[in-house]
């Protein structure tokens, strides 16, 4: 059997969830940082009287180096292979972080930001392609979304920070708590295999052999039943292009996921980057509102792994939908809420749905394209999805400059309920289903 073969029959073993915690732990450190930017917003903001406007922009200029970041990242994965890419993205933005710590203005903070930005954003799509090319057909997708789950204990942790550190301690502190992942780097470098896939791509059969025949051994053998389906991919040795992902055979599925993207990022960072300085801006303490938003984030762990159950029992089109949908509603009751236990509550659900979605978003974007393009492919969604990140919060900044923080509240939240919507309706008419099919039948199929 081919290399793919080989991988997608096997059953899970010791080799994929020492691979999911690896890359899990590195995750969980990216979304910490990037979770640390809205908990230390209102801290810089009051210490340097920045305008809503400013704030906004600060935390859009990381968003900005991610999205530019996951474009290199992806190809460069490509060109050069998951593993490298991957262990050298956390060192640049571990030390990008460190270095913010120590800003010394508004200028400096925003430049450092970006480069911090630039590193988190080149690792995000080689950690999910390096999964699904590693994982099992019939687990793919949970593997996935429990990879993307590290992401809520990361925004947990940024939490607590912000909640315990920051209103004691101050700002820099959390930033340099943040440059840990370069530490980390050092234990990737040693622990991560290539992926098997990428090597037989690039002529290296003998070394992709040794490495699948290391996953058999920690899997209990050869795959215990033969899938049915193509032996490979069909790819030739001619490098595939951006205009590739809008040829006929990519261009619906392109669409779908620059849709969802662009949706997801747009609502999500809209919210998350925001919520702490609304909250403030409603009334409440720093402190407390540190502490609401902390009760809120929870939400994010039973939501990632509700739809790692769903996605391999009713679908990945299926899960997005409904999580999608049923984010647009939390968020329009969040709009709704008068009492501190209706916004927690309702808080609690946008989490929850919010990230469920994100969780499958990153299961179902690397299974849409082949070996040679997936990373990239990954990357320049990405990217797309970025745009909305960094839009999100620089129209929410302009929004409370012209309308006022009471008349702004509501109307922003039902912005968000509305992108949700339209998001959904797009996954629903676009998007097809992955779950049960091999990387090399998806490649294949129109």
């Amino acid at each position: 059997m081919s290399i793919a073969r080989r991988l997608e029959g096997l059953p899970l073993g010791a080799f994929h969830y020492r691979l999911l915690l690896i890359c899990g732990i590195g995750w969980l450190f990216d979304a910490m940082d990037v979770g640390l930017v809205s908990f230390v917003l209102p801290a810089v903001g009051k210490e340097w009287h920045l305008s809503a406007a400013q704030m906004g922009a600060l935390g859009s200029i990381g968003l900005l180096g991610m999205g530019l970041g996951a474009v290199a990242g992806g190809t460069l994965s490509d060109l050069l292979g998951r593993k490298k890419v991957f262990t050298y993205t956390l060192i640049f933005y571990g030390v990008a972080t460190f270095l913010a710590g120590l800003a010394v203005n508004y200028p400096w903070l925003m430049l450092l930001r970006f480069l911090v930005g630039l590193g988190l954003g080149a690792e995000v799509p080689v950690a999910f392609t390096l999964m699904s090319e590693f994982s099992p057909t019939r687990y793919r997708g949970r593997m996935a979304v429990l990879l993307e789950s590290f992401w809520a204990f990361g925004w947990i942790a940024a939490a607590l920070i912000g909640y315990l550190a920051v209103p004691r301690w101050g700002w820099r502190l959390a930033f340099f708590i943040g440059a840990l992942p370069a530490l980390y780097a050092a234990v990737l470098r040693r622990a991560l295999p290539e992926s098997p896939r990428y090597l037989e791509k690039i002529g290296k059969v003998e070394a992709a052999e040794a490495i699948v025949a290391m996953v058999e051994k920690s899997s209990g053998g050869p795959a215990g039943e033969i899938l049915t389906g193509p032996e490979g991919e069909g790819e030739t040795a001619a490098r595939v292009t951006f205009s590739d992902l809008w040829s006929r055979r990519y261009f619906r599925r392109t669409l779908c996921l620059w849709l969802l993207w662009f949706g997801i990022n747009f609502s999500y960072y809209g919210i998350v980057t925001w919520l702490p300085s609304l909250m403030v801006g409603r009334g409440f303490a720093i402190i407390k509102s540190f502490e609401y938003v902390l009760i809120m984030t929870l939400g994010q762990v039973p939501g990632y792994f509700s739809a790692a159950y769903l996605v391999e029992k009713i679908g990945r089109k299926a899960t997005l939908v409904t999580y999608l949908a049923l984010s647009g509603g939390a968020a329009y009751m969040f709009s709704l809420s008068t009492t501190t236990s209706q916004l927690i509550l309702w808080g609690l659900a946008v989490y929850f749905f919010n990230l469920g979605a994100w969780g499958v978003l990153y299961a179902y974007t690397p299974e849409l394209y082949p070996t040679a393009i997936r990373a990239t492919g990954s990357g320049w969604a990405s990217f797309c999805g970025r745009i909305g990140a960094i839009l999100a919060p620089l129209i929410v900044g302009q929004m409370l400059v012209l309308m006022g923080q009471a008349a702004a509240y509501p109307v922003i939240f039902l912005l968000f309920t509305a992108v949700f919507v339209v998001t959904a309706i797009g996954m629903l008419l676009l998007g097809i289903e992955t779950k049960g099919k091999t990387l090399e039948e998806l490649f294949l199929t129109p």
